[in-house]
């Protein structure tokens, strides 16, 4: 989060602009103001507050239709008067029902997937024992069965490629990529890691 002693408050007369970004989409979801409770209570609740010019109070983005925006991080621009906010929100940002306070969409992303496999998958290595998780199960054969099954899965990728049934390819194409994380995860890297390479490669 940001040291508040930092922050100057002058120049808006107690007040500091507050940008919400999507933290997976990147798409800016609105822009409020806040003082320096406001900025408190929001790093405390973890949950973006605004001070309100309206109503003249502090106001938590969500407090009546629930549809909060999760803080994920917050930092000063150069000038330490105006906060980005990566946030994850919990439902449409804009009073209007609208997913931005632009009235544009902001449709989830499906690399953020990606990563929440990445999760369940880590989860499950560290937590479940073979006999109640597959996941758990690959990871107790050990490296060569994994790499195994990574090739297995390949394969019958490779197979359905050649057919038209788009149902089958795009299910093997799933498996695959599904034992590929876990792969990735046995040898101790994730997919970042991989996108690291391709981005250097493409320099």
């Amino acid at each position: 989060m940001i040291d508040i002693n930092k922050i100057d408050f002058k120049k808006g007369h107690g007040l500091v602009p507050v940008i919400a970004q999507d933290i997976d989409t990147q798409k800016v979801l609105m822009m409020g103001y806040a003082n320096e409770e406001a900025i408190q209570v929001s790093q405390k609740s973890g949950k973006l507050t605004f001070f309100s010019r309206s109503k003249n109070r502090l106001w938590t983005k969500g407090e009546e239709s629930g549809n909060f925006l999760e803080i994920i991080s917050m930092a000063l621009d150069c000038d330490v008067d105006t906060i980005l906010a990566k946030v994850r929100p919990k439902g449409p940002v804009c009073h209007t029902g609208t997913d931005t306070c632009w009235a544009e969409a902001n449709p989830p992303s499906e690399i953020h997937f990606i990563e929440k496999l990445e999760s369940v998958i880590e989860d499950r290595k560290k937590r479940f024992n073979a006999e109640n998780s597959y996941v758990a199960s690959l990871f107790a054969k050990g490296i060569n069965k994994i790499a195994q099954k990574v090739g297995e899965e390949a394969v019958e990728m490779v197979i359905e490629s050649k057919d038209d049934n788009e149902a089958l390819f795009l299910g093997e194409a799933a498996d695959l990529l599904f034992h590929y994380l876990i792969l990735l995860q046995a040898k101790g890297y994730k997919i970042d890691d991989v996108l690291k390479v391709l981005q250097e490669r493409h320099k």
